[in-house]
């Protein structure tokens, strides 16, 4: 039996995992979870923890440069001072839920392979980047460090970008049939991977993905044919969007590419416990 700390009692990746090791790996792993903005982390020993998932951090982009200095506090400083703490305690492994932001977004990094170099256009993704490379200080033999870089997580009860787009799906007739390639991965298939990442005492840097690229244009669709609202694909502004994309920071975000190899998601062993279209139903049932 594995014993795991997860940092940010309130997070969405924590609570999902904590539920996920639960209900399907309750025989080797067990779970707690410690609040980090309140100090609770600081009283909290540390000692006969096996590994540590800090999933606590700022997890969303913003513009607000009144706001970067806390991104580095948070995202960074944070990050450190915990993991210093478990490598002191005896922790042999430290994992850290990164981001693919750390490479860029779609105007920079449309299709990320082994030979990308991480090149971070916002401050959010810098103080992930920033924080990996204060964690590479402290590993060695005897404290292993996984750096977990996922692409947009969604599943029941996220926040972001897939939430404003579930609701756009349930209303509208049209979208545009825009044909562009992203990676995601549902918080099951997310889940899966962390434990199996526990299981298996492994350190190095991750790019966890679902099996399938999405296409917006199907994306909306899908979730649109599960609230029973059928939402058709039109061309008419397929050159606009050309014009737009590399310019428009809305219309990027909808329609640029931007996904990881498949050969980077690979592992050792299956994750993606839930296919596209089942993780889209699990998401939007209820």
């Amino acid at each position: 039996m594995k014993k795991i700390l997860v940092t940010g009692a309130n997070s969405y990746v924590g609570i999902s995992f904590k539920r996920w090791v639960e209900k399907n790996h309750s025989n080797y792993l067990q779970v707690s979870t410690v609040g980090i903005r309140d100090g609770e982390w600081k009283e909290t020993p540390f000692t006969g923890y096996d590994a540590i998932l800090h999933a606590a951090g700022i997890a969303h982009v913003s513009t607000d440069k009144s706001m970067e200095d806390l991104y580095y506090k948070v995202n960074t400083d944070l990050t450190a001072e915990v993991a210093a703490k478990a490598k002191q305690s005896g922790v042999k492994q430290f994992i850290f839920l990164s981001s693919m932001i750390v490479y860029g977004d779609a105007t920079n990094a449309r299709f990320i392979t082994a030979d990308t170099i991480p090149n971070p256009t916002n401050f959010y993704g810098n103080s992930k980047l920033q924080a990996e490379n204060k964690l590479a200080e402290l590993a060695d033999e005897m404290f292993m460090v996984a750096n977990v870089r996922p692409p947009m997580i969604y599943g029941k009860g996220s926040k972001g970008n897939y939430v404003k787009l579930s609701g756009l799906a349930q209303k509208i007739p049209f979208f545009p049939s825009y044909q562009n390639k992203r990676s995601m991965i549902h918080i099951d298939n997310l889940s899966e991977f962390l434990a199996r990442i526990v299981l298996n005492g492994d350190s190095g840097t991750f790019h966890p993905q679902n099996k399938e690229y999405v296409c917006t244009t199907n994306l909306v669709s899908t979730i649109g044919s599960v609230h029973g609202n059928t939402v058709r694909g039109i061309g008419l502004f397929n050159s606009v969007i050309d014009k737009l994309i590399d310019r428009n920071v809305t219309v990027n975000k909808l329609f640029g590419d931007f996904s990881y190899a498949k050969e980077l998601s690979v592992y050792r062993d299956e994750y993606c416990v839930r296919g596209f279209e089942e993780s889209i139903v699990e998401t939007e049932k209820n």
